[in-house]
């Protein structure tokens, strides 16, 4: 279905057939665009990552899921289980649409424990009859047998006073004996914010007030914030929607990013340096974080954006979560890299060096869809390198470096099937040292490249074609000499 009407949406996953829900599996498992070691959904349209968190010796992932199709319906959060975030268990459906707070949706939120215990909280969304929304926060606990029971009243029944029913995606935490959640939320003269509760058991929640920060007429709305302290520092992670692009930021429909300062949780008051986006490719939004066995904070996002079209919407499924990040602060910078787990999919080693130029354009034969290919750059004499990827005839997705501007340019012109909806085909990242190595991880139908040792990261779904898996090198000018490392990525199923 193309225009899926309001009560197509809000259909169940009760409401069909066990023969249509394996149909509308089928359609996933046959699509030239599935990807193999990313999650992704069973079928449906997957969205924000949610829950995330280690407890007792494995780690959990939820996705924000809609079963039906590949549209934003009737929420529900789907679950998966790791010991090692590279290997996935399929747990099934977490939390579904089956309260009257949660009528029209599970919508994000995220994990905690409490004694010994995991614990989700989350939005719920509900509609009256004239289709106004009703926001209430929910907490579900999980039982023995893995599956989660919800309290039987809201933690929050009510949005806080002076604000609109935009009020979502808590991130909770503990700190000094009390619980805290943050959640984004809209004011009533439909700008962005960020509100602050604290409770003594989780079972009574007190508003503590507004998040106060320089960015007071930033966007309409901010989604899925997450409050936390690296390396010392307090970093404050958020979703605005609304943001009006400049000079090569801010060029998507809705953006992710970052504040990095001091947060003192007593006054609210936020002292912190300018908003930088967190990822500066295509299709990156909702990332949430958490803490790994060994004390790591690890981010994973969703790998597309709302309101956009992709190529598989017409095979009824959509996105996928990207791959899991693990966070530093050096110097001054927040750095994003790879987590070192994921080499344990690496297989089949190929190396390559030498020059490239204007005038010896270099095609090796790597070939593969699925693969981690790492390029050091060497020498550099070149005022531009040209990279392309995952290339057949006139297909090819291409990484352009400036020397002198020190600019990373992805370019998705010729890279297949594109959305409609997205007017300019570069995207562009600014660095702050020049070039030194590229590492892309390449999947079936996304590219996820990381400059200079997670300096700045690019992520993209890219739909080529089926023949597109070669990659070359050349120059504008000038030569320039490169060490390629390529590894082919095993599936993690």
């Amino acid at each position: 279905m193309t225009n899926w009407t309001r009560e197509e949406r809000y259909k169940k996953l009760s409401d069909i057939t066990a023969e249509e829900y394996t149909e509308l599996q089928e359609k996933v498992n046959q699509s030239k665009w599935k990807q193999t070691f990313h999650i992704q959904p069973k079928s449906g349209l997957l969205n924000d990552p949610n829950g995330l968190i280690y407890h007792n010796g494995k780690y959990h992932i939820f996705h924000q899921w809609f079963p039906l199709g590949a549209v934003h319906g009737l929420k529900y959060w789907y679950h998966y289980t790791s010991t090692d975030l590279i290997q996935f268990k399929d747990e099934g459906v977490a939390l579904t649409p089956d309260t009257t707070f949660d009528s029209h949706g599970v919508y994000s939120g995220s994990a905690f424990e409490v004694d010994g215990q995991l614990h989700l909280m989350y939005t719920g969304n509900a509609r009256d009859k004239d289709w106004n929304r009703k926001s209430t926060q929910m907490i579900a606990v999980e039982q023995e047998d893995g599956t989660f029971k919800k309290f039987d009243q809201p933690a929050i029944a009510d949005k806080p006073e002076g604000y609109t029913e935009h009020f979502r995606d808590p991130k909770v935490w503990e700190e000094k004996g009390k619980y805290y959640a943050i959640f984004g939320i809209q004011r009533e003269n439909e700008t962005g914010a960020a509100v602050i509760y604290e409770s003594d058991d989780i079972h009574t929640w007190k508003l503590k007030g507004e998040m106060d920060t320089q960015l007071n007429d930033f966007g309409f709305m901010w989604e899925c914030p997450d409050l936390f302290k690296l390396d010392n520092q307090d970093i404050f992670i958020f979703s605005p929607q609304g943001i009006e692009a400049t000079d090569d930021q801010f060029e998507n429909i809705y953006q992710s990013g970052y504040i990095i300062g001091n947060f003192q949780l007593d006054t609210l008051k936020f002292d912190h340096q300018t908003f930088k986006e967190l990822d500066h490719g295509f299709d990156f939004y909702a990332p949430q974080t958490f803490i790994d066995e060994h004390g790591k904070r690890i981010l994973i996002g969703w790998m597309g954006l709302p309101e956009i079209d992709y190529a598989t919407d017409q095979e009824d499924w959509a996105h996928c979560l990207t791959l899991p990040r693990e966070l530093s602060i050096e110097n001054g910078q927040l750095m994003q890299r790879p987590i070192e787990a994921l080499k344990q999919l690496r297989t089949n080693k190929e190396t390559a060096e030498g020059y490239a130029n204007k005038h010896s354009v270099k095609l090796y034969p790597y070939e593969g869809k699925q693969f981690e290919l790492l390029i050091d750059i060497i020498e550099n004499e070149a005022t531009e390198i040209y990279f392309d990827v995952r290339v057949f005839k006139k297909c090819s997705t291409q990484i352009i470096y400036n020397t002198k501007e020190k600019t990373i340019t992805l370019d998705r012109f010729e890279s297949g099937v594109v959305s409609e909806a997205v007017e300019k085909s570069t995207r562009v990242a600014k660095l702050d040292n020049d070039l030194k190595q590229l590492r892309i991880y390449s999947d079936t139908s996304s590219l996820e490249i990381f400059v200079n040792d997670g300096e700045r990261v690019l992520t993209t779904r890219i739909f080529p074609d089926e023949d597109a898996v070669n990659f070359r090198t050349s120059t504008e000018s000038g030569q320039v000499y490169l060490k390629f490392t390529k590894y082919d990525i095993q599936s993690n199923d």
